[in-house]
């Protein structure tokens, strides 16, 4: 059995794996808004790839994090899964990607049905494998025959919202180009961070620079999740520039091509004009707060999680109360996903979804449906000097924590 294989609920049918519904996150932005309803009128999509307006402003927002090079290398997609489904058919062989990961890596390969395996992170923070555990999982592989080419990472990661310390990037990624690997990291969270004077992110690309490729989902951040656009930096060599070529041919297959409304909107949003970055600000500030305040609840209720650093969720293991589960008929992720979805009223996907074994009580859990049920509510929570003082936000929390408090 392979790492990406679990077992089948034998009383419910095959257990589901599929990537979660996206939060829709804060109301759009005015500014974008406008943008993409002064190109409604056009017809045609963006060639694949992206055209030269969105590849020159992916090119200088990427510029402006230190990872230099030219447009030509920059390849855009109408979301993260079609560019990512690209990158791992046009680089061939077995994958290889932290657990937990993102929730839509694992469909992915198996839909292509490259061999996945995952590798445990460390104490500290997820999205990084464990180095040490990287280079026995590539040698058993290859011991048994595999062909591990591809390591998917996260440096500011979905779903534990951990950021990983720099050495520990290094070292990771020191392992991977020993062993021949090429890298893709997922940067989509690196603009959320919920203390971003108190952090650092290193990119694989700025210590890797032949062997990485950059990917960036614009709905981390600057963009609204129903605007779908996703971007790729590959490096400045011959060798990339085959696998980028290859990437472009799979996604014009795909018919994978981003409506040029939402890729003009996308633009201005990677030039971050200052209302961009006062919207990016006062988010990952509110984040802060209220993430805090749920990593609290989960904390106080006997729970484990590790402090969120980023993003608009954190990532719970409620194994120490298993006993009490139990008792409400709680025995694997996907039960516990159904349990407090219902007591919530909000999604909240199971461990399963992100690569974890069926039988660990792992769930992501959303700060999003803490901020408001309506636009206005949001908005009130994105402008608050105090935000949990906000009833409505006090209202939410108080919920959040008397589900998981009941488990006590």
């Amino acid at each position: 059995m392979h790492g990406s294989e679990h077992p089948l609920r034998e009383d419910r049918g095959p257990v589901r794996y599929g990537p979660p519904a996206p939060d829709p996150g804060l109301p759009v932005l005015p500014e974008l808004a406008a943008v993409l309803a002064a190109a409604a009128a056009r017809p045609r999509p963006e060639p694949p790839g992206g055209g030269t307006i969105l590849r020159e402003a992916a090119r200088a927002y990427w510029e402006r994090r230190s990872l230099r090079g030219g447009p030509e290398d920059i390849v855009a997609a109408p979301g993260a899964q079609p560019l990512v489904f690209a990158l791992i058919a046009a680089y061939g062989g077995d994958v290889i990607m932290p657990r937990p990961c993102p929730a839509g890596w694992m469909p992915q390969a198996r839909l292509l049905g490259r061999p996945a395996y995952h590798v445990p992170t460390p104490a500290e923070c997820g999205g990084i494998p464990d180095p040490y555990a990287l280079l026995e999982t590539v040698r058993r592989v290859r011991a048994e025959g595999g062909r591990p080419r591809l390591l998917l990472i996260s440096v500011a990661d979905d779903p534990t919202a951990t950021l990983a310390p720099p050495e520990l990037v290094r070292e990771a990624c020191e392992a991977a180009v020993s062993e021949g690997l090429h890298i893709v990291s997922d940067e989509t969270w690196r603009d959320t961070l919920h203390r971003p004077h108190d952090t650092v992110v290193l990119s694989p690309a700025e210590m890797c620079p032949d062997d990485v490729t950059v990917v960036t989902d614009l709905a981390g951040a600057l963009t609204p999740s129903a605007w779908p656009v996703a971007v790729a930096r590959f490096p400045a060599t011959a060798r990339a520039a085959a696998r980028r070529a290859r990437v472009l041919d799979i996604l014009t297959a795909l018919g994978a091509v981003v409506a040029e409304p939402v890729a003009r909107a996308a633009a201005h949003a990677l030039r971050e004009p200052e209302a961009v970055t006062d919207r990016i600000r006062l988010a990952a500030g509110l984040q802060s707060e209220v993430a805090s305040a749920a990593h609290r609840a989960v904390l106080t209720a006997g729970a484990l999680a590790r402090p969120p650093q980023a993003g608009r969720h954190l990532y719970a293991d409620l194994g120490p109360l298993r006993t009490r589960l139990a008792a409400r008929g709680v025995t694997d992720s996907l039960e516990l996903e159904e349990y407090l979805s219902e007591r919530l009223g909000a999604p909240a996907p199971g461990g399963h979804r992100f690569g974890d074994e069926l039988g660990a009580l792992r769930v992501r859990l959303s700060t999003g449906p803490l901020l408001g049920s309506t636009p206005e509510q949001q908005m009130e929570s994105l402008t608050a000097v105090e935000p949990l003082k906000l009833p409505h936000v006090a209202r939410a929390l108080s919920i959040f924590a008397a589900a998981l408090d009941e488990l006590r």
